[in-house]
């Protein structure tokens, strides 16, 4: 076969292939595991380092399990990417590849990153997903290897309401573009969003409490049966999340982020904390029963319609609406601690230079993608900054997908 080659596996990238090295090449192979003897096929050829695909495992990693969804794999769906390793195994693979890309890209020296957080059971916790339509009117997510979407009956890391949820769905529409699945694990609370073609409101009828809700392609949205939010639950406080406002995706482990970002502040009920990217208020609520002020800044306007909702009862807390390093100007007063939780895009230099002109104590920086947070932790740095430690949490089992949470300390009076 040609360009097929033999390669000893020795690391994780980010981004979920396993890497190994033919005649001084990078070569990064999809569902491998580091340790295995694999042969490849080279796929893509960018010079210094090519893609490959995995055509049979020589000597098998003893983590290596056998998948036990029938729509995985490298033809099939592209929603798990690690299925194929012992899920036990999987958080500490996350944590290796945290430590490798702060010292990488962000040039940390031995940095303190801990042990990561695991779910505890790797299955039956997405809270929310998005299935695309395929042109016979099928659900399904997109293949692995392309942008063709692979139909699917069912899925094992959907919450069990989900599951039942996708399962009673009886749709004929060809007009479908998407369908989005929501559920408030604690609560019990359903819906469902879809977008049409042509816009125009299907014919629905359900014997179940669930809200139904059209999303145009303006993003303009129109209740259709129900209500257009549905209420989750995280520790103690309710939330209203709407049809199109952010939410972590594993409620679970959601709560584990709360306890990580309040135990690093140990706040004393008299500071003032700044929570950036705060979306329908998910630290701000719990920010705002220990400090003595808080700012929450958010561009959404939905979601900043449901932080406004979920903290009426905090008489200490503003929510700002506008992007970060626009509202940065309006907060006022000092600001003694600061909360991040930006998109896997990650801080913009202006929002680090707005944030470190602010000289908070205290920066700590929820992250959905290990190498932006290195970088704007190396970039931080510059501005007086130390890191302190990472917390990986392991939100997205079967995924490459990891979550972590960033102390950073002011360390100059820069």
């Amino acid at each position: 076969m040609a360009d097929a080659v033999t390669l000893e596996l020795n690391t994780m990238a980010h981004g979920g292939e396993a890497i190994g090295r033919h005649e001084g090449r990078t070569i990064f192979v999809p569902y491998a595991i580091p340790g295995e003897q694999v042969r490849v096929e080279i796929t893509e050829d960018h010079g210094r380092y090519a893609r490959a695909r995995l055509i049979e495992v020589l000597k098998p990693s003893a983590v290596r399990v056998d998948p036990p969804c029938p729509y995985f794999g490298q033809t099939k769906c592209g929603g798990c990417q690690w299925q194929h390793i012992d899920t036990a195994v999987q958080p500490r693979l996350k944590g290796l590849v945290t430590l490798d890309q702060l010292e990488r890209v962000g040039k940390f020296k031995e940095p303190a990153v801990f042990e990561p957080f695991a779910d505890e059971s790797g299955w039956e916790y997405r809270n929310h997903a998005l299935f695309r339509v395929d042109p016979e009117g099928r659900l399904g997510f997109l293949s692995a290897q392309s942008h063709d979407i692979y139909p699917v009956n069912d899925c094992m890391i959907l919450h069990p309401l989900l599951s039942s949820l996708l399962g009673s769905l009886d749709m004929v529409y060809p007009e479908l573009e998407w369908l989005e699945l929501r559920a408030g694990t604690a609560t019990g609370d359903l819906m469902l969003l879809l977008q049409a073609r042509d816009e125009q409101a299907p014919s629905l009828e359900v014997d179940f409490p669930l809200s139904i809700v059209q999303v145009n392609h303006d993003d303009a949205i129109a209740p259709l049966i129900g209500l257009d939010y549905i209420l989750e639950r995280i520790h103690d406080r309710e939330f209203r999340v709407s049809a199109t406002s952010f939410f972590q995706v594993n409620s679970a482990q959601a709560a584990e982020l709360v306890n990580i970002v309040m135990g690093a502040l140990d706040l004393k009920r008299k500071e003032h904390v700044l929570d950036a990217y705060c979306g329908v208020g998910l630290f701000t609520a719990f920010l705002a029963a220990e400090a003595g002020r808080v700012t929450g800044i958010e561009v959404n306007p939905p979601a900043v319609v449901d932080a406004r909702h979920n903290l009426a009862d905090a008489g200490n807390v503003d929510i700002l609406e506008g992007p970060v390093e626009e509202m940065l100007a309006e907060v006022k007063g000092t600001v003694d601690a600061v909360v991040v939780d930006p998109p896997r895009t990650g801080l913009g230099t202006k929002v680090i230079d707005g944030l470190a002109e602010r000289r908070p104590k205290r920066i700590i920086y929820v992250s959905c993608d290990p190498a932006t947070l290195a970088r704007d932790c190396q970039r931080l740095t510059r501005q007086g900054y130390g890191l302190e430690w990472v917390q990986p949490v392991d939100l997205f089992p079967q995924t490459y997908h990891i979550e972590n949470v960033a102390m950073m300390s002011r360390v100059s009076a820069r």
